[in-house]
């Protein structure tokens, strides 16, 4: 199923106005980038979520991304697959450990989404 996210560029990323200043959502696209602000809105997955999106690459083994977290293995596993569910994360088994990855994708879309422009800092 297609919608309008799914052609996200990193152009229409930096340069585009807010989607939700351009026109309304339809209910499909509403419905896809809540389930991602949802898998967002909590603490310990947002802190997750920007441990592996400001690593090099936008990639961290599991066993990197773990400290600092103030929640039990089994707790952060369950949230990395909420996050991987929301289509926010992407993991690949390598040996004995799991490294999970920013879909780029997803990322592009909640910055149109919220009119982010990603070359600029927020002003204070």
């Amino acid at each position: 199923m297609s919608n309008q996210w799914d052609a996200v560029t990193d152009a229409d990323a930096c340069c585009a106005p807010g989607a939700l200043l351009r026109e309304p959502l339809s209910a499909a696209d509403a419905a896809d980038m809540a389930v991602k602000l949802k898998a967002l809105a909590d603490p310990v997955r947002l802190q997750l979520f920007s441990t592996i999106a400001s690593r090099e690459g936008g990639e961290a083994c599991v066993c990197d991304i773990s400290d600092g977290v103030e929640v039990s293995q089994p707790t952060v596993s369950h949230h990395l697959k909420v996050l991987r569910d929301a289509g926010l994360l992407t993991s690949q088994r390598r040996a004995s450990w799991v490294y999970y990855a920013v879909v780029p994708q997803a990322l592009a879309s909640l910055a149109v989404l919220l009119g982010a422009d990603t070359r600029t800092e927020v002003p204070a």
